[in-house]
């Protein structure tokens, strides 16, 4: 039985946007800026005009209690310990605010067990969104390699691991810079996460949000994940293939649907923040998205990365995500983790 999607091949132009079919001519490259992309020219990457296409067509979702639409709320991990930049940047912050304890706990926790490090931060986002009745994702790196630096040995937060698990929220894998199209390296990864977890790891988001179409999914569906949310851009907001519906990606080279659900990327804090100047504008382009998606009952995924929770020179940055979710719980969203949408999606049979 061919997914609801099929009904795009009805109308070529938005097919090839569905398929990013300019982009998996490029599947060598590193192929995660809109730059690449001939159909993402603003303002057309603000509209999810492939999932209006599907709406008019008589595509139909609905949400558990009868929510208006969904939020799916992820965190990449990237860093547990601030690297130095950010510990002096956030330490200048807190002097500045006359903030003297939160200096101490800035410039100074390195003094103390790494348990005391500002990044280390989970049950307070945890607890955040529990007050929302929400749920979320957390995508754990769980490699030695980077383009950057070295970030963390997962290992050192086993028991963080435990401990978010045990309060419902999902553990992800948060694949490697160079593990994008490598299926040994995933995999390597995918097992060392899961000693800690004791379970099946089954979602995924690649770092920097590299992607290369079809390969890394192909690879995703070969090891066992049942859903990856990396498709969008790190350098611009909106609906990399005009959807804001997850949906089953099809693969051009086979002619064929692969098995893994997309749940495709629409904001994340660190490009919304870069993309504007002022919290106010941020704001105004969070909110004008969240409406968009609830408009064609769709998903809204967020990337809030949780260090920028204990990161006091971006301290803008977790307060929209809480004005986003206050904004979105009253408009009746369902806001969870990416495993319960895939799950919800996966039953009824989307």
């Amino acid at each position: 039985m061919k997914p609801a999607t099929s009904i795009i091949s009805e109308n070529p132009e938005l097919w090839d946007i569905f398929t990013l079919k300019d982009e998996s001519a490029l599947s060598k490259i590193n192929n995660y800026r809109s730059a690449l992309s001939v159909y993402n020219k603003s303002p057309n990457i603000l509209n999810p005009r492939v999932s209006r296409f599907l709406l008019e067509k008589g595509f139909c979702v609905e949400y558990p209690d009868n929510r208006q639409f969904a939020v799916c709320l992820t965190h990449d991990v990237d860093e547990i310990y601030p690297p130095i930049h950010h510990t002096l940047l956030s330490s200048l912050h807190c002097l500045k605010d006359m903030d003297l304890a939160g200096f101490k706990d800035q410039m100074f926790w390195r003094l103390r067990e790494n348990a005391w490090s500002p990044y280390r931060n989970f049950r307070e986002i945890i607890e955040l969104e529990d007050k929302y009745n929400a749920k979320s994702s957390f995508y754990f790196l769980a490699t030695d390699r980077d383009i950057k630096r070295f970030r963390y040995n997962v290992e050192d937060i086993e028991l963080d691991i435990g401990d978010i698990m045990d309060r419902g929220w999902e553990v992800g894998l948060h694949g490697g810079y160079y593990a994008v199209d490598d299926p040994e390296a995933i995999r390597d990864e995918k097992v060392r996460l899961e000693r800690l977890t004791g379970q099946d790891v089954v979602g995924y988001r690649n770092h920097y949000l590299r992607l290369h179409i079809p390969r890394t999914w192909e690879i995703l569906s070969e090891l066992g994940f049942r859903y990856d949310t990396t498709l969008g851009y790190n350098d611009k907001l909106g609906f990399r293939n005009g959807m804001c519906h997850p949906f089953k990606p099809f693969n051009l080279d086979t002619g064929a649907y692969m098995d893994i659900l997309q749940i495709p990327l629409v904001i994340m804090d660190g490009t919304l923040f870069s993309s504007v100047k002022s919290y106010g504008e941020a704001w105004g382009m969070a909110k004008q998205l969240v409406d968009s998606v609830a408009d064609c009952h769709g998903v809204l995924t967020l990337n809030w990365h949780s260090d920028s929770f204990g990161c006091p020179f971006r301290q803008s940055w977790p307060h929209l995500y809480e004005k986003i979710l206050q904004y979105c719980s009253n408009k009746n969203a369902w806001m969870t983790s990416g495993i319960e949408i895939c799950k919800w999606w996966q039953y009824n049979d989307y």
